[in-house]
């Protein structure tokens, strides 16, 4: 009697020295459009094309990673926003639901507390939000407020951005004060107008893949599905990255919660607040961008509600006290470039969600007829 022999099985942990490897660079290192990013995470890895593949199919298929895409720089296609919601706390909960399921256009929906009463800690729910061309934030922002039964709403646009990143497991064994030999440049965030043709194509480069989609020629289908020849789908997927639209290929790990596999890849989500004098907003963000442990940051205006905050950054990590360390670090850089700082302040983000935000103008159309809203009257 034959004995049965089980399939081998491919890891899908991120402990597993293979994947740390592929992780680290496949989560942020591939920046703007690649007509190769297999290739490219290969090379930078030093995993060879085949293991590629079958481990980023096999984590993504146990839901280690939770999604692989194309990301866009959102802020460069539609008008973008970080929006502090009051919410009565009996209704905190359907608010983050109704955020995370039914509005495409909330992006990273968080409910974030601070540590005492402090400037604005009233404001529990908090969502990135991006508005596609020719609709208004505010106006969508009221709607979302009669939906929710919010308090009220504080929008804050990004001015510009220092740093737009993931790379969790890279960060993982990053030191207090490590940072760049240079300051961060400065991202615009002006809305760029597309062509229909560029439109077509950037639709199909941003849908997710599945897991038996990654393969060696991850553009070849999706040049099928615009309707295009491959030479043309790469053609305008490079000029969309010169123009500024495109972010990085990237697989994403859950920020907060535990993976498939029990590992959590961070515990703490912390949201960096800083005042500074008014005219050295750039000054100051490029130095804070400049910080490894950084994975966003931005030129933010929050208004008297926030204490004049006008300098923010997020970081991850599975230590609130390294996180702690890491900001006096930065803290301590500041002052060094002899920056004064008005105000500071840490929000710690508690449940999350995060999907990438609809920008595509005929999927507004969509949802304002399901919610039974006028689409003309949430027009700029």
């Amino acid at each position: 009697m034959k004995t049965q022999i089980d399939p081998p099985t491919v890891p899908v942990a991120i402990s597993d020295p293979i994947n740390a490897r592929i992780l680290a660079i496949s989560e942020d290192r591939i920046q703007g459009f690649s007509a190769d990013p297999i290739g490219e995470i290969s090379r930078l890895s030093g995993v060879d094309e085949p293991t590629v593949i079958a481990r980023i199919a096999a984590m993504l298929g146990a839901g280690v990673i939770r999604r692989v895409r194309q990301t866009l720089l959102a802020t460069s296609l539609a008008d973008g926003a970080l929006v502090a919601w009051q919410v009565p706390a009996e209704q905190l909960n359907s608010a983050f639901e109704f955020m995370f399921r039914e509005d495409p256009f909330s992006g990273h929906v968080v409910i974030r507390s601070t540590d005492g009463n402090t400037s604005g800690s009233r404001y529990r729910l908090w969502t990135t939000l991006k508005v596609p061309q020719g609709f208004s934030i505010r106006r969508h922002c009221e709607a979302l407020q009669r939906r929710v039964g919010a308090e009220s709403f504080h929008i804050m646009p990004a001015k510009c951005l220092f740093t737009l990143g993931v790379g969790h497991v890279r960060r993982r064994h990053i030191a207090p004060g490590s940072m760049a030999e240079a300051p961060a440049e400065v991202t615009s965030t002006d809305v760029v107008k597309l062509s229909p043709g560029q439109w077509n194509v950037l639709v199909a480069l941003k849908r997710e893949f599945s897991p038996s989609e990654i393969r060696r020629d991850l553009w070849l289908p999706r040049a099928a599905e615009a309707g295009v020849s491959l030479d043309e789908f790469l053609s305008i997927g490079r000029e969309l990255s010169s123009m500024g639209v495109v972010g990085r290929f990237s697989t994403f790990l859950e920020h907060v919660k535990p993976l498939s596999t029990g590992e959590k890849v961070t515990q703490y989500n912390a949201l960096y607040h800083w005042a500074v004098p008014a005219g050295r907003e750039l000054d100051a963000g490029k130095q804070v961008g400049r910080f490894h442990i950084m994975t966003h940051a931005y030129w933010r205006e929050g208004g008297p509600e926030f204490g004049n905050v006008n300098v923010m950054g997020v970081a991850h990590g599975s230590d609130k006290g390294l996180l702690l360390e890491h900001k006096k670090a930065i803290d301590t850089h500041l002052a060094a470039c002899g920056m004064a700082v008005n105000y500071t302040n840490v929000f710690w983000g508690g449940r999350s969600e995060i999907k990438p935000s609809e920008v595509v103008p005929t999927k507004y159309l969509q949802w304002c007829l399901k919610m039974g809203i006028e689409p003309e009257t949430m027009r700029v």
